[in-house]
């Protein structure tokens, strides 16, 4: 992950990639003022396959993200972007037997 700060610009581009494979990269970008897009139909969003959805998470929860909708199956979480972009973390290969706190944890929000 790649992250730059352009404050003239008032944004933030976080630039991701599977480890090993830089040339399939996503760039997010995070506008610092708020403005409402709307959202549409949201049936559009990203998903990224991890080595660990449960350890993704644990992280992600650590840096204040938000886990919308818990990996409670193993297999699969949601979070949103700051702009409210739904991103879908698959596990790699087989689902993660069902693991507390995941398992109860409830949804938050939407995604």
């Amino acid at each position: 992950m790649r992250r730059t700060e352009y404050p003239k610009g008032r944004f933030t581009l976080v630039f991701l990639a599977a480890p090993g494979d830089d040339d399939a990269q996503v760039e997010l970008t995070h506008n610092w003022d708020r403005e409402e897009y709307g959202s549409g139909r949201a049936f559009g969003h990203l998903a990224y396959e991890v080595d660990d959805v449960y350890e993704t998470c644990r992280r992600l929860m650590e840096h204040g993200v938000m886990i919308n909708r818990p990996p409670r199956d193993g297999r699969m979480a949601f979070v949103r972007s700051p702009d409210n972009i739904s991103i879908e973390l698959l596990q790699k290969g087989v689902a993660q037997p069902p693991a507390e706190p995941w398992l109860s944890m409830p949804n938050t929000g939407v995604w």
